[in-house]
């Protein structure tokens, strides 16, 4: 499946999953030193293969007939701090109810371990400026996953599919972390107790074979 194809595809799931609505949230994947980009102002669902621009690294187009995301700037600079090869960017509810009202979302489940631990909110600029492509850039130092203040969320991963496995994920967070603040104080899970689901994982338990 071409670069193209998968924008398409998980373009098509972000709508269903409602990730995003109208012509929200963006999604790209980089191959050397291009990068396929959804583009501006089409819903995720409505995207054919051609109608995705190809920039390179440096913001030029290179390929295609349609402006890129106007939050290109934004991924260009996550691909340069990170050397990550896909990103997801949605405006999903639960995540960005969280952006809206904390600096950070601690880490209330283990599986926040995956992401990077505590995901940090990048502090609020305009969108589609160099300013907000900074300030997420320094949110994402060390993560796989970032939210932005008033805005939504952004997740890495070696590949689309792993990008949007982590947006689903961080979604998952968020709304546990939203809905325990409905029944009462949520519980935050302490950095030993996170080192030892670590431990765990990189020391799983042997069970005897029977007979």
């Amino acid at each position: 499946m071409s670069l193209r194809e998968q924008l398409c595809e998980y373009g098509r799931r972000a709508i269903e999953l409602g990730l995003v609505i109208g012509t929200s949230g963006n999604l790209s994947v980089r191959q050397g030193d291009q990068v396929a980009v959804t583009p501006s102002g089409v819903a995720l669902d409505r995207l054919t293969p051609e109608m995705c621009p190809i920039v390179d690294t440096s913001g030029h187009l290179v390929e295609g007939d349609l402006q890129p995301s106007s939050e290109t700037p934004m991924h260009l600079a996550v691909y340069e701090a990170t050397g990550t090869t896909a990103i997801v960017h949605t405006h999903s509810v639960f995540g960005t109810v969280v952006a809206t009202t904390m600096t950070e979302l601690p880490p209330v489940h283990y599986n926040a371990l995956l992401l990077g631990g505590v995901v940090k909110v990048a502090e609020y600029a305009t969108y589609g400026t160099p300013e907000l492509a900074a300030n997420v850039r320094a949110a994402m130092e060390g993560k796989q996953a970032a939210l932005m203040a008033n805005h939504g969320g952004v997740t890495i991963g070696a590949t689309l599919e792993q990008a949007f496995e982590a947006t689903r994920l961080l979604e998952w967070l968020c709304e546990v972390y939203v809905r325990a603040l409905g029944v009462g104080k949520p519980a935050i899970l302490t950095d030993d107790q996170l080192a030892a689901v670590v431990e765990r994982a990189l020391n799983p338990p042997a069970f005897p074979r029977k007979g």
